[in-house]
């Protein structure tokens, strides 16, 4: 030892400043190398969706900016979420200079590369550097549902406010644990302008960081407590501000049945067994690693989310008062989800280096994630109870601990194995992208093999001396980005009318700017109303999706859809199709929209808020048939101004 020393202190300058040179080369070939991993990961593993769920409705916003006559809309038309939001300008100036499409794309890109570069960030302040790349790894690897019916996740691919407002937030968090308090709280003050309900909990998280673990506790149980006295007092008093009032049962009707994922005692087992799991890692994390930082802040996400269930249960049986129900502050566990997996790498680490029971219980911990094949909130109560045992442990159960961690293993494998082999179909639309790709996109996707990648990946390039390895590695990884370059930047477009108004210039033409459209398609949806013909649309599912925002929305959702009975059935009486549906599972389902007849057009197009309906169907009026080739080519479109002034026949 002591001669290499010396012969080291004999080395000359210019071999010293090799030798830092190389060891530079090699640290930022090892960091390009780990972000082109992360792209290609993201990039084999998820696709933009688009205009999919609430995607279309932030970009219907955004459009109404840009053409003051879509304001008229129905969801528009009293409060909405839009109202709440300073995203819908931003996103109206990027369509007004790119074009819808770009817009989106454009923004959803650089929104989620903010958020995993934030989460980062948060990991490096919470760990270190090498972990953080497998903790966001593991954040694109992973779905973060939470609340009911699997509708949400952070990090969603497709663009809402809701992408924009988790960015902020981690973003906030990162600043905090590096030491930037005031630039933290800044941001999270920045991120209630874009979206209250995601970043509320991101508020009192960091303000948990601040005072000590008993105050946290203190204020989590007053504000539940604060919640049941607002309701028991709204309930007592009719109270004269509008948003302390309880909901009346005519509104309540409508969001119950519209919006049930609001209302905690209409979750199934499935959805509390998704929102459990993050507290239960959290609670191994705080267990498992001995720093006050992380303790606190695990501390933190399971007061700030427990007390959002707390809060949301209460909204959901007393009352409902409006501002707590309009609340959802079940979203609050987004962020224990969110500090969950970030901590997971960290906490695997740790949990690893347990000579009793550790490669077991981080196999499981990881398994809960990303197994697809086993509950994920069982594996991880079996971690946490494996892990608190430890210290009961005799050499002879760690000794079968062991042989089960091999058969975990080898199980695992097989499974990987078994599935990789029962379908050779890529799981997302990659079908531009060449063959092989298809196939590792397919691979990634089963989630297992994407953590094995990674961790043979990260484990191989932080045990390397050579900045060669890397280098190779980076060059490997631009061949498959470049291989996926046609499939990322193609437009996404699920079908052929979509985003195509010059294909319906005479449908334009001849429909006023402000009168509402009723397409008879059975879809319920009204992207080809907002965005191909850019008219108002009468009626859709998802325009009522705010109806727990407005009473008058809710009454007029309801009007309009009994003015329909005849054609279809209300589209906003969500929770009874999903109850007669398993009721009648197996049996054959009846059609969603009736044949269009003269009797039923006459009796829809009486409401004077309807002013055009498009239909398949060729009746006895007067109609402007669509010619061109396409989903819609031969159907009709129908002036209910014209149908209404006509004279009932004698």
């Amino acid at each position: 030892m002591i001669t290499h020393s010396a012969e080291f202190a004999t080395l000359g300058p210019n071999t010293r400043a090799v030798d830092s040179t190389r060891a530079n080369l090699r640290r930022g070939a090892v960091t390009l190398a780990l972000a082109l991993l992360l792209i290609a990961l993201w990039t084999l593993t998820h696709r933009d969706q688009g205009l999919a769920r609430d995607a279309h409705i932030y970009a219907f916003q955004a459009l109404a900016r840009l053409h003051p006559a879509l304001a008229t809309d129905l969801y528009l038309q009293h409060t909405s979420q839009d109202r709440f939001t300073v995203f819908s300008p931003l996103y109206a100036a990027c369509i007004a200079t790119l074009g819808l499409n770009a817009a989106g794309s454009l923004l959803l890109a650089v929104f989620t590369a903010w958020f995993l570069t934030a989460a980062w960030f948060l990991a490096r302040a919470l760990s270190n550097g090498d972990t953080a790349w497998l903790a966001v790894a593991l954040l694109i690897i992973t779905v973060g549902h939470y609340g009911s019916y699997d509708i949400f996740h952070f990090s969603e691919d497709y663009l809402t406010a809701r992408t924009v407002g988790e960015a902020l937030v981690v973003t906030a968090l990162a600043c905090h644990f590096s030491g930037w308090r005031r630039c933290a709280l800044l941001v999270a003050l920045l991120a209630l302008l874009v979206h209250p309900l995601m970043a509320f909990p991101g508020l009192l998280l960091l303000l948990s960081s601040w005072v000590p673990i008993r105050a946290s506790v203190f204020g989590a149980a007053a504000g539940v407590l604060a919640a049941v006295a607002i309701s028991l007092a709204a309930l007592a008093v009719p109270m004269p501000w509008h948003s302390l009032s309880v909901i009346d049962p005519v509104w309540l009707e409508v969001v119950r049945e519209r919006s049930q994922f609001l209302f905690l005692q209409y979750w199934h087992l499935h959805d509390w067994d998704v929102n459990a799991r993050p507290f239960i890692c959290v609670a191994i994390t705080a267990l498992a690693i001995d720093e006050k930082t992380i303790r606190r802040l695990c501390a933190g996400a399971l007061l700030v989310g427990a007390a959002g269930l707390g809060v949301a249960l209460i909204a959901s049986l007393i009352g409902p008062v409006a501002i707590l129900l309009q609340g959802q502050a079940w979203r609050w566990t987004w962020l224990t989800g969110l500090i969950s997996v970030v901590l997971l790498p960290a906490t695997a680490l740790r949990l690893w280096r347990d000579e009793k029971c550790g490669p077991l219980c981080a196999i499981l911990l990881v398994s809960a994630w990303t197994f697809p094949a086993v509950d994920g909130t069982a594996v991880a109560s079996l971690t946490l109870i494996v892990w608190c045992l430890r210290s009961r442990l005799n050499e002879r159960v760690s000794l079968a601990l062991r042989w089960a961690t091999v058969a975990l293993a080898l199980t695992i494998l097989a499974w990987v194995f078994a599935n990789i082999r029962a379908t050779a179909a890529p799981a997302l639309d990659f079908h531009d992208a060449p063959v092989l790709v298809q196939w590792i996109s397919h691979i990634l996707v089963l989630r297992i093999p994407a953590v094995l990648l990674v961790g043979v990946f990260w484990y191989g390039l932080r045990r390397c001396r050579s900045p060669l390895v890397p280098l190779i590695a980076c060059a490997a990884l631009m061949v498959v980005l470049l291989s996926m370059l046609p499939v990322v930047t193609q437009e996404f477009c699920a079908h052929d009318w979509m985003y195509k108004p010059a294909g319906f210039s005479d449908w334009r033409a001849r429909i006023p700017p402000t009168s509402s459209v009723y397409v008879a398609d059975g879809v319920d949806s009204p992207i080809f109303t907002w965005f191909t013909l850019g008219r108002p649309s009468y009626l859709s599912v998802d325009q009522s999706a705010g109806v727990v925002f407005s009473r008058a929305t809710a009454l007029e959702v309801r009007r309009r859809a009994d003015g329909l009975r005849a054609l279809m059935p209300p589209d906003w009486r969500i929770m009874s199709k999903r109850r007669q549906s398993r009721l009648a599972k197996g049996r054959k389902k009846s059609p969603p929209m009736r044949p269009l007849t003269a009797a039923i057009l006459v009796s829809v197009c009486r409401d004077p808020k309807l002013g055009f309906l498009v239909a398949r169907e060729k009746l006895g009026f007067a109609s402007m048939p669509h010619l061109r080739a396409g989903k819609f080519k031969d159907w009709n479109l129908y002036d209910c101004r014209h149908i209404r002034a006509l004279r009932p026949a004698a």
